[in-house]
Protein backbone atom coordinates (compact mmCIF):
# COMPACT_ATOMS: atom_id res chain seq x y z
CA UNK A 1 0.00 0.00 0.00
CA UNK A 2 1.63 3.60 -1.39
CA UNK A 3 -0.73 5.87 0.65
CA UNK A 4 -0.17 5.92 4.21
CA UNK A 5 -3.76 7.37 5.11
CA UNK A 6 -5.55 4.43 3.45
CA UNK A 7 -5.02 2.01 6.58
CA UNK A 8 -5.64 5.29 8.96
CA UNK A 9 -8.54 5.84 7.18
CA UNK A 10 -10.05 2.04 7.77
CA UNK A 11 -8.67 1.77 11.13
CA UNK A 12 -10.89 4.72 12.19
CA UNK A 13 -14.14 3.25 10.40
CA UNK A 14 -13.13 0.14 12.17
CA UNK A 15 -13.16 2.22 15.11
CA UNK A 16 -16.21 4.41 15.15
CA UNK A 17 -18.22 1.30 14.21
CA UNK A 18 -17.03 -0.56 17.23
CA UNK A 19 -17.84 2.15 19.77
CA UNK A 20 -21.35 2.76 17.31
CA UNK A 21 -22.17 -0.94 17.96
CA UNK A 22 -21.39 -0.99 21.88
CA UNK A 23 -23.11 2.00 22.22
CA UNK A 24 -26.54 0.85 19.92
CA UNK A 25 -26.39 -2.18 18.16
CA UNK A 26 -29.78 -1.52 16.14
CA UNK A 27 -28.80 1.54 14.85
CA UNK A 28 -24.83 0.42 13.97
CA UNK A 29 -26.88 -2.90 12.55
CA UNK A 30 -29.08 -0.03 10.66
CA UNK A 31 -26.24 1.99 9.68
CA UNK A 32 -24.32 -1.23 7.82
CA UNK A 33 -27.67 -2.34 6.28
CA UNK A 34 -27.78 1.16 4.87
CA UNK A 35 -24.02 1.18 3.63
CA UNK A 36 -24.58 -1.91 1.84
CA UNK A 37 -27.68 -1.02 -0.04
CA UNK A 38 -25.11 2.12 -0.96
CA UNK A 39 -22.63 0.14 -2.02
CA UNK A 40 -24.90 -1.67 -4.29
CA UNK A 41 -26.13 1.53 -5.69
CA UNK A 42 -23.13 2.36 -6.38
CA UNK A 43 -21.43 -0.93 -7.91
CA UNK A 44 -22.50 -1.13 -11.20
CA UNK A 45 -21.21 1.87 -12.23
CA UNK A 46 -18.15 1.39 -10.51
CA UNK A 47 -17.34 -1.97 -12.42
CA UNK A 48 -18.63 0.02 -15.98
CA UNK A 49 -15.51 2.82 -14.44
CA UNK A 50 -12.92 -0.05 -14.21
CA UNK A 51 -13.99 -1.69 -17.62
CA UNK A 52 -13.90 1.85 -19.54
CA UNK A 53 -10.60 2.64 -17.79
CA UNK A 54 -8.51 -0.79 -18.75
CA UNK A 55 -9.97 -0.41 -22.15
CA UNK A 56 -8.37 3.24 -22.02
CA UNK A 57 -5.36 1.77 -21.12
CA UNK A 58 -5.40 -1.30 -23.51
CA UNK A 59 -6.69 0.70 -26.57
CA UNK A 60 -5.43 3.68 -26.79
CA UNK A 61 -1.37 3.87 -26.99
CA UNK A 62 0.33 6.25 -24.57
CA UNK A 63 2.07 8.60 -27.79
CA UNK A 64 -1.73 9.23 -28.50
CA UNK A 65 -3.05 10.36 -25.03
CA UNK A 66 0.88 12.29 -24.71
CA UNK A 67 0.11 13.98 -28.53
CA UNK A 68 -3.28 14.67 -28.12
CA UNK A 69 -3.68 15.93 -23.75
CA UNK A 70 -0.19 15.65 -22.86
CA UNK A 71 1.75 19.07 -21.50
CA UNK A 72 3.37 20.03 -25.04
CA UNK A 73 -0.37 19.86 -26.35
CA UNK A 74 -0.69 23.79 -25.95
CA UNK A 75 -4.05 24.73 -27.02
CA UNK A 76 -5.22 21.90 -28.74
CA UNK A 77 -4.67 19.70 -25.49
CA UNK A 78 -6.81 22.34 -23.37
CA UNK A 79 -9.70 22.30 -26.27
CA UNK A 80 -9.91 18.74 -26.63
CA UNK A 81 -9.88 18.04 -22.93
CA UNK A 82 -12.84 20.80 -22.60
CA UNK A 83 -15.06 19.26 -25.53
CA UNK A 84 -14.36 15.83 -24.23
CA UNK A 85 -15.44 17.11 -20.75
CA UNK A 86 -18.34 19.23 -22.10
CA UNK A 87 -20.19 16.13 -23.86
CA UNK A 88 -19.26 13.43 -21.38
CA UNK A 89 -21.61 12.73 -18.57
CA UNK A 90 -19.90 10.65 -16.34
CA UNK A 91 -19.56 11.09 -12.04
CA UNK A 92 -17.12 12.36 -10.33
CA UNK A 93 -16.14 9.17 -8.55
CA UNK A 94 -15.23 7.78 -12.11
CA UNK A 95 -13.70 10.50 -13.09
CA UNK A 96 -11.62 11.48 -11.18
CA UNK A 97 -9.77 7.83 -11.27
CA UNK A 98 -10.03 8.52 -15.23
CA UNK A 99 -8.03 11.82 -15.25
CA UNK A 100 -5.18 10.32 -12.59
CA UNK A 101 -5.06 7.19 -15.06
CA UNK A 102 -4.99 9.74 -18.27
CA UNK A 103 -1.96 11.47 -15.68
CA UNK A 104 0.57 7.82 -15.73
CA UNK A 105 0.04 7.53 -19.00
CA UNK A 106 1.34 10.95 -20.01
CA UNK A 107 -1.85 13.88 -19.84
CA UNK A 108 -0.99 16.92 -18.66
CA UNK A 109 -1.90 18.37 -15.50
CA UNK A 110 -3.71 21.73 -16.89
CA UNK A 111 -5.45 19.47 -19.57
CA UNK A 112 -6.71 17.53 -16.76
CA UNK A 113 -7.60 20.24 -14.66
CA UNK A 114 -9.57 21.34 -17.55
CA UNK A 115 -11.03 17.92 -18.15
CA UNK A 116 -12.50 18.09 -14.61
CA UNK A 117 -13.80 21.05 -14.84
CA UNK A 118 -15.82 20.74 -17.76
CA UNK A 119 -17.03 17.85 -16.34
CA UNK A 120 -18.24 19.00 -13.50
CA UNK A 121 -18.94 22.75 -14.78
CA UNK A 122 -20.35 22.31 -18.09
CA UNK A 123 -23.81 20.50 -19.25
CA UNK A 124 -24.05 20.21 -22.95
CA UNK A 125 -26.06 16.67 -22.79
CA UNK A 126 -28.02 18.01 -19.83
CA UNK A 127 -28.44 21.30 -20.98
CA UNK A 128 -31.87 20.74 -22.50
CA UNK A 129 -33.01 19.78 -19.12
CA UNK A 130 -31.88 22.62 -17.69
CA UNK A 131 -32.76 25.02 -19.89
CA UNK A 132 -36.62 23.69 -19.03
CA UNK A 133 -35.88 25.06 -15.30
CA UNK A 134 -34.03 28.04 -16.03
CA UNK A 135 -34.45 29.01 -19.50
CA UNK A 136 -32.78 28.61 -22.51
CA UNK A 137 -30.14 32.12 -22.01
CA UNK A 138 -29.47 31.50 -18.17
CA UNK A 139 -28.47 27.77 -19.67
CA UNK A 140 -26.30 29.12 -22.52
CA UNK A 141 -24.86 31.86 -20.27
CA UNK A 142 -24.07 29.48 -17.55
CA UNK A 143 -22.22 26.79 -19.34
CA UNK A 144 -20.12 29.42 -21.80
CA UNK A 145 -18.77 31.38 -18.51
CA UNK A 146 -18.26 27.48 -16.71
CA UNK A 147 -16.54 26.60 -20.07
CA UNK A 148 -14.39 30.00 -19.76
CA UNK A 149 -13.68 29.32 -15.56
CA UNK A 150 -12.81 25.73 -17.18
CA UNK A 151 -9.77 27.35 -18.63
CA UNK A 152 -8.87 29.60 -16.29
CA UNK A 153 -8.70 27.00 -13.76
CA UNK A 154 -6.60 25.34 -15.96
CA UNK A 155 -4.06 27.66 -16.27
CA UNK A 156 -4.21 28.36 -12.64
CA UNK A 157 -3.44 24.29 -11.99
CA UNK A 158 -0.18 25.09 -15.01
CA UNK A 159 1.04 27.95 -13.06
CA UNK A 160 0.88 26.61 -9.54
CA UNK A 161 2.38 23.45 -10.65
CA UNK A 162 4.82 24.37 -13.03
Amino acid sequence: MKDPSVPIFYGLALTWLLVSLVKDKKKAVQALWRAYRSFLFILPPFAVMILLISCLVVFLPKETIVTYIGEKSGFVGYFIASMVGSVTLIPGFVAFPLAKVLLENGAGIAQMAVFISTLMMVGVVTAPLESQYFRFHATLWRNLLAYFYSFVIGYSVYLFVR
